[in-house]
């Protein structure tokens, strides 16, 4: 088969079904999944039995499948995907958000999740924060280009709509405020702003954060202070028969800065992790180092895992030490690259891309998924402190795999309406959408056969 005709199919195949490096990568990491959460759910067995937990993977897999097929065929620039993508989807982000601070349930010592059906359905309003931020900060970017720039008014716009989402999400872990800011500076780039404007922006926002864990943790000293002084205060009254009422209570929500505080000097400190005794504190660090340890450069095979069934969260925050014991070093590193060439296709996609919308929608949604995946494996290895942080479409969490499938969703359907730009059965790319949002893509570099 000749360049040209390889040329031709690729573009085909891009402008019916999107593009095909990202179907690739997508189906690698459906796979590797459905293996590795199966071999991560040893802790789970017990309670569920041999096979629930594969067959509650494969259904959340498959709903996620659904969405990406539902929005494959939906052109960005349809008036109504961009009103439910945008304002739609941040109010809805934010009023849960807000719910789940005052009501939600307490998962690992913070208020993380919302049930929406008591025992079949429940969301953390976290992912779905990261999915809106994207979508709200590329609206944002396209309306305030100015002079192939982004204007002081959009960059006010958007210093806003990170705080409102990191103050809300930060209670909840705080890696989640990092990767918006991660996520922010990446389409920051891609919307042409300038490096002293990403400067101040990333400057402000280190100095807001420092604020607000000031703040706190004045706050969390005086909470934990009234609690103290309410234990002591605190009386047993004697039943009827002169026992003493035994109240039974439900998971308590940990003050986070101390959480953060101990989290951070163990890290400092995890160079001496040989010598300490394994405790209910630092037993995810210990047990997640020790799986690497066994898996060495090769890998003990899949379903070899020695440490699954005592790691704790291994189907879930700690799913990469598992794919390193079983697939080892190489392994690792394959899924690593796998994110990695996801973001590298989104920065090829946004070459094509002639407006700046469809390529923020790229490039951020390719980020968002990239970075998570890299914060996920930076603690795992002990790059950053331990933090929860799944990985995207690997770890279990039907809320992690449907905003990932949303993700990947809008991603093709970008891609696709980009592949029809010039034909003639698909003016996707060329037609009119609302006003303003039609600025030229600062970083558009024509060039012959991008699509190879």
């Amino acid at each position: 088969m000749t360049e040209n005709v390889k040329t031709n199919k690729y573009k085909e195949i891009s402008q019916k079904y999107g593009d095909p490096w990202i179907w690739g990568v997508y189906i690698m990491l459906v796979i590797i999944s459905i293996i590795e959460s199966y071999s991560a759910s040893s802790r789970e067995v017990a309670k569920a039995g041999l096979y629930m937990p594969l067959i509650m993977q494969c259904v959340y897999l498959g709903g996620g499948a659904l969405l990406i097929f539902l929005l494959l065929r939906v052109d960005y620039n349809n008036i109504t995907f961009l009103y439910l993508m945008v304002p739609v989807l941040a109010l809805a982000t934010v009023f849960s958000l807000i719910y789940v601070m005052k009501f939600g349930a307490i998962i690992n010592g913070a208020r993380r999740a919302m049930t929406v059906i008591p025992g079949v359905l429940t969301i953390q309003p976290a992912e779905f924060a990261k999915l809106s931020i994207v979508t709200l900060l590329s609206y944002i970017f396209a309306k305030s280009q100015k002079s192939r720039d982004i204007s002081n008014k959009g960059l006010v716009f958007a210093a806003l709509a990170v705080l409102v989402y990191g103050g809300l999400m930060i209670r909840s872990g705080l890696t989640n405020t990092l990767l918006l800011i991660a996520i922010s500076g990446s389409m920051l780039l891609i919307g042409g702003a300038s490096f002293k404007k990403i400067g101040i922006l990333m400057a402000f926002f280190g100095i807001m954060f420092g604020f607000f864990v000031i703040i706190k943790s004045h706050n969390d000293q005086r909470d934990e202070a009234f609690k103290d002084t309410q234990r002591e205060m605190q009386v047993e009254m004697p039943a009827g028969d002169g026992a003493a009422v035994t109240v039974k209570e439900g998971p308590k929500e940990v003050a986070r800065t101390g959480t953060w505080k101990r989290r951070f000097k163990e890290w400092w400190n995890s160079d001496s992790l040989v010598y300490r005794p394994i405790t209910a504190k630092n037993q995810q660090e210990m047990f997640s180092r020790m799986a690497q340890a066994h898996g060495g450069p090769l890998g003990k095979g899949i379903g070899q895992s020695r440490e699954c069934s005592r790691l704790p969260l291994a189907f879930s925050d700690y799913i990469f030490s598992i794919i390193i014991e079983e697939m080892g070093l190489i392994g690792g590193l394959f899924v690593m690259l796998l994110y990695l060439s996801l973001l590298g296709r989104a920065a090829m996609i946004v070459r094509r891309s002639k407006r700046v919308l469809p390529s923020l929608l790229v490039i951020g949604m390719a980020s968002f998924i990239t970075f998570q995946a890299l914060f996920h494996m930076a603690i795992n290895v002990g790059v950053f402190p331990v933090s929860g942080q799944p990985l995207p479409l690997i770890s279990k969490g039907g809320s992690s795999i449907g905003v990932i499938s949303l993700a990947f969703g809008v991603m093709l359907s970008v891609s696709r309406t980009i592949a029809n730009y010039g034909n003639k059965k698909n003016k996707g790319e060329e037609s009119a959408i609302i006003e303003g949002l039609d600025a030229a893509n600062p970083t558009e570099i024509p060039v012959r056969n991008v699509w190879k």
